[in-house]
């Protein structure tokens, strides 16, 4: 699982089960599963775990919520034997039009996290608003970028048009651990319509 920790360019692709979304992690240009991650749909306190095989025997690291039900949740992102790698959150007040992230490590050093385009995210929250459509997957998909405060990208998840939810997920100069990179990808999927 090391190898993941230090990754800069990856692939989460999502599979879709009737108790739970399971999210498979590999390197961008494929081979074997690098981990695999597990949500478990209507659960109180939101926490994925993510395994080193796809028969979900070795947990390797994973996020949990720091409270039940808060819209505007901590994440905590743990290795394997619990310590604190990482933790992100949403900016609720900041994503009205363009939803926004923030992302931080364990060195105290944090990052946000925004949608790519402004367009893209404002046309996305106008589809969801219609009634007739509503219903129907968005044509709009998302990309997010996560920057430094001197606006350099240390993070990019960028969402392919496939059916399946599948993202490529850059991690440039090391400097975002890929664990932590892996569960906020995975947290984009699952939890950025709340």
């Amino acid at each position: 699982m090391s190898d993941l920790a230090h990754l800069d360019h990856f692939t989460l692709k999502q599979r879709i089960t009737v108790l739970a979304n399971r999210y498979e992690i590999r390197a961008a240009d494929g081979g074997p599963v690098l981990a695999m991650a597990q949500q478990k749909r209507f659960a109180f306190k939101e926490q994925v775990t993510f395994y080193a095989d796809e028969a979900q025997r070795v947990p390797v690291f994973g996020f949990k919520a720091r409270r039940r039900i808060d819209l505007s949740a901590t994440y905590d992102v743990t290795d394997a034997d619990g310590a604190p790698i990482g933790w992100f959150r949403k900016k609720a007040g900041a994503s009205l039009l363009r939803s926004t992230w923030e992302m931080g490590a364990a060195d105290a050093s944090t990052v946000t996290g925004r949608e790519r385009s402004q367009n893209v995210a404002i046309a996305r929250r106008l589809w969801e608003l219609a009634p007739v459509v509503s219903d129907l997957p968005s044509p709009f998909v998302f990309h997010f970028d996560f920057t430094d405060d001197a606006g350099q990208v240390l993070m990019s998840s960028v969402r392919r048009r496939t059916l399946r939810d599948t993202y490529d997920v850059t991690v440039p100069g090391g400097r975002v651990d890929g664990r932590v990179a892996a569960a906020m990808a995975v947290a984009l999927d699952a939890l950025q319509s709340r």
